[in-house]
């Protein structure tokens, strides 16, 4: 097919969230928007472009002091009959509006209409962050190229209806384990009912009070929660195993091994397999660029209420942001949507920020 990404589109950021949402790319099928972004990345004089997989990288190299990422996944959660997009009054509706092709679309449209930044930047155009993280095109990037990676600032632009999202929580999930023995249940009194002493792990978390953290001034919320619970043999038969699959969300001044350790005090006496975690990121607000990137915002930040790739930078010791025009409400949802203005807005905010100034 012929690359929708024409340069009239380029120019406008809200044709090109349309134009970007209208390329089906559901995660593991991202080659043809790469394919289109790589292309009109490599008409760009001011641009060196490489590319991994389905992840674009762009970057200027114009000897500036300091350097800033800008980055945005190119994959969508699958379509829930709301692909193509359409437009009604100010919402544009479709597959990945919010999540993320409209933030996408600023970074597109500026790496191709800002040839002198006031910054270096480095553009990703990344592959899979929808789904399990060894897909991640950031992640394989960290691994077979980090130098792409390297940066004083980052800014992801994941959705946050306009405002500056500082850091994110970590992540963790964890199997809760309880343990009987079996017996048929019409001689019930000759086993020990697994299910029943799960009840214990349910009042614990029914009592548990979960920390409210700030930090530079971004409030987190931690949480602790079951998710699934699995357990029984049949329906005639006392159990001897229960799982309760739980979810760890805490604020980012904990380690890893901190939340970890915590968690493992809530539930003393049970056996507790890790089965996934991830680590938060700071605010990363102290950077140069950051701070006059909250000035060109113009409003206080919050914090990230939930794990995003920000902590990948966070772990390489580059500040990073989330800041983008959908509503993360709105994610994944089956009427997805964004408005309008706040494309134009993020749009005049990242330029205002980015643009080198006259003199």
């Amino acid at each position: 097919m012929a690359n929708p990404l024409t340069p009239d589109v380029l120019v406008d950021p809200v044709v090109l969230t349309r134009a970007l949402v209208d390329i089906e790319s559901v995660s593991r099928n991202e080659k043809v928007i790469a394919d289109c972004v790589e292309e009109v990345l490599r008409k760009a004089p001011h641009l060196s472009v490489d590319r991994l997989g389905n992840t674009v990288m762009a970057c200027t190299d114009l000897g500036r002091e300091q350097r800033v990422v800008l980055a945005g996944h190119l994959d969508t959660v699958p379509i829930n009959n709301n692909f193509p997009s359409t437009v009604v009054d100010d919402l544009i509706y479709g597959c990945g509006t919010s999540d993320m092709k409209s933030g996408t679309a600023l970074a597109l449209h500026l790496a191709a209409t800002l040839p002198d930044p006031r910054y270096d930047l480095t553009y990703l155009f990344y592959e899979a962050e929808e789904i399990e993280s060894q897909y991640n095109g950031l992640a394989l990037v960290a691994e077979a190229h980090p130098e792409w990676l390297l940066a004083d600032f980052a800014v992801l632009l994941e959705p946050t209806y306009g405002v500056v999202e500082a850091g994110c929580q970590g992540t963790m999930r964890a199997l809760v384990r309880t343990h009987g023995r079996r017996a048929h249940t019409a001689r019930a009194w000759r086993g020990v009912n697994a299910i029943h002493a799960a009840g214990e792990v349910l009042r614990r978390l029914q009592d548990y009070r979960p920390r409210t953290v700030t930090i530079d001034g971004c409030t987190y919320r931690e949480g602790l929660n079951a998710v699934r619970i699995s357990g029984g043999v049949a329906g005639n038969v006392v159990p001897d195993e229960c799982v309760v699959e739980v979810n760890m969300r805490f604020a980012p001044d904990r380690t890893e091994k901190q939340a970890l350790e915590h968690v493992q005090e809530v539930f003393e006496g049970f056996e507790l397999e890790l089965t996934d975690s991830a680590p938060g990121a700071l605010p990363g607000l102290t950077a140069a660029p950051a701070r006059e990137f909250l000035a060109a915002v113009g409003s206080e930040p919050a914090a990230k209420l939930g794990w995003t790739d920000v902590a990948r930078f966070a772990a390489l010791g580059i500040p990073a942001l989330n800041y983008g025009p959908g509503d993360p409400l709105l994610a994944h949802a089956p009427d997805e949507h964004v408005e309008i203005g706040k494309i134009r807005d993020g749009a005049a905010t990242l330029h205002r920020w980015l643009a080198a100034p006259s003199f």
